[in-house]
């Protein structure tokens, strides 16, 4: 059960709502739907001691039988989100997609691109139709925007990992927006459908954005040297990696590229913390 907030009287489709129980019945409770009207919480979904003028927080989609129904499942995505999904079933309609409940999540052959397989998996936006029902596309690009106004080089973003191409991975941003990440400038393992923190590395003039998984520029040198120090410590004063390293090798140890990898060495050599052997670097003793 939730506290009360500004959307409790207005039940909106498709994301999470904290709406108020109104009527106790064997089979669940009914919540407020607003203008929607009252809309049943099946009993397997009702929490414990829960009556009525209580809230609870739901989730509010239409059912089998094309009624609105409420549950305090959450599926993979929702309406406005994004999410890598695998076909279960392609029928006359569509391909329908396990988004993690019981009614699967439909995508008409006019959001299909390419035509979806039962089988494969698929990046969908999820949204609510003219209809009110719930649906998904795969025609991604007239979801996101071209105007990269918002963003600005070295901020925080959320990815969303998508399709390989010739130079790198496509990822979408903030939900929002198409970014790249290069292949020369990754140096973990990435899939189709993860999530992970990144930043804008740049924001081209026509409109590209060129992101990065590490923070860019010295703000991050910063960051790893106390890390390195640790290392460092931690082995006996004393590390076999070298400038000569491979990048694979340096960001399993530290996280980072190799080009910030050696800027971070050249700062704690200048601090005089350690010294540079042949065959890796040594920590000085004081």
């Amino acid at each position: 059960m939730c506290p009360v907030d500004v959307n409790l009287f207005m039940a909106e489709i498709g994301v999470l709502n904290n709406l108020r129980v109104v009527k106790e019945v064997d089979f669940g409770v009914y919540l407020d739907g607003g203008e929607h009207g009252e809309i049943l919480l099946p009993r397997r979904y009702v929490p414990e001691n829960c009556k009525v003028d209580d809230y609870v927080r739901v989730f509010i989609y239409r059912d089998s039988e094309d009624r609105l129904v409420a549950t305090t499942e959450k599926p993979y995505a929702m309406a406005g989100g994004f999410a890598l999904l695998k076909v279960v079933a392609v029928s006359s309609v569509g391909a329908f997609l396990d988004w993690g409940l019981p009614k699967d999540l439909l995508v008409p052959f006019s959001e299909q691109s390419p035509v979806m397989e039962k089988g494969k998996s698929y990046i969908v936006r999820v949204y609510v139709d003219k209809t009110n029902r719930i649906a998904g596309s795969a025609r991604l690009d007239r979801y996101l925007d071209n105007d990269t106004g918002n963003f600005h080089a070295n901020q925080e973003v959320e990815l969303l990992i998508c399709n390989q191409t010739d130079i790198g991975y496509k990822a979408i941003v903030n939900g929002t927006h198409w970014g790249v990440l290069y292949y020369n400038e990754v140096f973990q393992s990435l899939k189709r459908g993860q999530k992970t923190k990144g930043y804008i590395k740049k924001v081209r003039d026509d409109n590209k954005i060129d992101l990065c998984l590490q923070k860019p520029g010295y703000e991050k040198v910063d960051d790893i040297t106390g890390t390195i120090l640790g290392v460092l410590k931690e082995q006996g004063g004393f590390i076999s990696v070298t400038d000569k390293s491979s990048p694979e090798i340096i960001y399993k140890l530290f996280g980072v590229s190799k080009k910030t990898y050696k800027k971070a060495i050249g700062a704690i050599y200048r601090k005089r913390l350690i010294t540079i052997e042949n065959n890796g670097i040594k920590l000085i003793s004081k």
